[in-house]
């Protein structure tokens, strides 16, 4: 070990002896060698966006040969299967991270994802898709928090929003893909089964292609193996970036600690008001009502005649648009200015609905209020409230307890996901559209009123002055 003391490249040794902060040098361009690493970590995110979207199209040609078609409870127990193996791996997952490190945990999360499309694509019985999905939806919910730690923890802070945003542009390639894959399911007998092997193969490179990426320099830094840690800034922001990128993590506790933290104190200790605001967030994400709109949004175009695959490709092709444009404004104007601006849209949209379900609109009036209103929200949602919940908890979450903190925070993602999922028809069918979208346009507006007071801006910030000034502000 003594003798990796000399791994220092040519770069790092002309870079020693400065003592500014290179890493933010625009000459410098340390992002040129980090986004090969983001790239291959969004992998996950592009699988998770795959699985969400694979039975939209084949659900029916899937009832028919599995003998459950028309069976309503079993179609709706295929779809969210996933949601509660989705559970499962969320909660785990910053227990995961911090035991085997990110990458062994991105390697983890294709596993489950390969064996449970194998299993969804030779199923014979309802049985066995369920199962397969189950175990899908595992690697669905371990993937993206770990994304979202290591997108955080490698990238450099000039361009860290710009990454953050690639793994919602993943998800949505995942999603359209899932789409255009499934197309020929109701021609094609038995085409189902090639859509979840397709997946494999995403899964298969995000397994291969970890091995020779780059572990999270933080994780290792807080598992005491600093010269590890320094090799792997280098291979991330290049040797000249190395001393200043060091005397940043330094700048933060050191050592086993995390291993330490326990739930009592995540949730009643002196992090409670950091995880409240993780939790309250992602709450409101969800209680605004997008995934309601993701999987109805077909069903609301087919009321007014539009068909079903028009509708998916235009809200696909919205999220896609949405999610491009934050990634060239995220360090620009800011999380947190794209976040308020993004649920502010979306009540804007929501309000539109509540118009077209009303008396004042009727006929091609109520057709373009509701399918405009449902385009724009799910636009205004790819602008902030998509990509940005993920990406500015990884940054405000103290190192100490970003994993585990990052799990807790999206199992309470999927706890309201499922249940505004299972709710939305039935609430639509007995309180109406006007009350329904009323209750979800308020959200959005809670949403907006909340991220003004609570959300700290962390665009251009090092992790480590994110984390000073956190207890700054908890301290005043």
């Amino acid at each position: 070990m003594r003798g990796r003391q000399r791994v220092a490249s040519r770069d790092y040794i002309i870079g020693h002896g400065k003592e500014e902060n290179s890493v933010r040098l625009p000459n410098a361009k340390p992002w040129r060698r980090s986004l090969r690493h983001v790239v291959v970590a969004s992998l996950s995110s592009f699988l998770y966006g795959y699985h969400i979207g694979v039975v939209n199209e084949t659900l029916e040609s899937i009832s028919e040969d599995l003998d459950f078609s028309g069976n309503t409870m079993a179609e709706g127990l295929v779809v969210s299967t996933c949601l509660g193996g989705a559970f499962v791996g969320s909660l785990f997952s910053g227990w995961i991270a911090d035991g085997v490190g990110r990458k062994r945990s991105f390697q983890l999360c294709a596993l489950p994802m390969i064996i449970g499309a194998g299993m969804s694509a030779t199923a014979n019985s309802l049985w066995g898709m369920l199962l397969g999905r189950l175990f899908v939806g595992t690697g669905m919910g371990l993937g993206p928090p770990v994304a979202a730690l290591y997108v955080a923890e490698v990238s450099p802070p000039a361009v860290r929003g710009t990454f953050g945003a690639l793994t919602q542009i993943a998800t949505c390639l995942g999603l359209m893909g899932s789409f255009f894959i499934g197309i020929p399911a109701k021609e094609i007998v038995g085409w189902w089964r090639i859509c979840f092997w397709v997946s494999i193969i995403p899964a298969g490179v995000l397994a291969l292609c970890m091995e020779i990426s780059a572990e999270s320099p933080h994780w290792l830094f807080k598992r005491g193996r600093t010269i590890e840690a320094e090799a792997e800034f280098e291979k991330l922001l290049g040797g000249v970036n190395v001393k200043s990128a060091m005397a940043d993590l330094s700048k933060s506790d050191r050592g086993d600690e995390s291993s330490s933290v326990k739930l009592s104190e995540l949730l009643c200790g002196c992090h409670a008001r950091v995880m409240f605001i993780g939790s309250v967030l992602f709450a409101l994400q969800q209680l605004s009502g997008i995934n309601a709109v993701f999987y109805f949004s077909s069903t609301v175009f087919e009321s007014f005649g539009v068909p079903s695959d028009l509708a998916n490709m235009s809200v696909g092709v919205c999220n896609l648009l949405g999610s491009i444009v934050a990634m060239i404004l995220m360090d620009k104007l800011g999380r947190k200015v794209l976040l308020m601006g993004s649920f502010f849209g979306m009540a804007v949209a929501m309000g539109l609905q509540v118009l077209a379900a009303s008396s004042f609109a009727a006929g091609s009036g109520a057709m373009y209020l509701s399918v405009g209103g449902m385009l724009l929200f799910v636009l205004s949602f790819a602008l902030g409230a998509g990509p940005v919940p993920c990406l500015v908890m990884s940054e405000m979450l103290p190192g100490k307890i970003r994993a585990k903190a990052m799990a807790i925070c999206l199992a309470a993602h999927w706890v309201i996901n499922f249940f505004v999922g299972l709710l939305f028809l039935r609430l639509l069918e007995q309180i109406g559209a006007q009350l329904l979208y009323s209750i979800f346009g308020s959200f959005c507006l809670i949403a907006v009123a909340f991220v003004k007071k609570y959300i700290l801006e962390t665009k251009g910030k090092s992790l480590q002055e994110i984390e000073i000034a956190l207890l700054a502000q908890e301290a005043s």
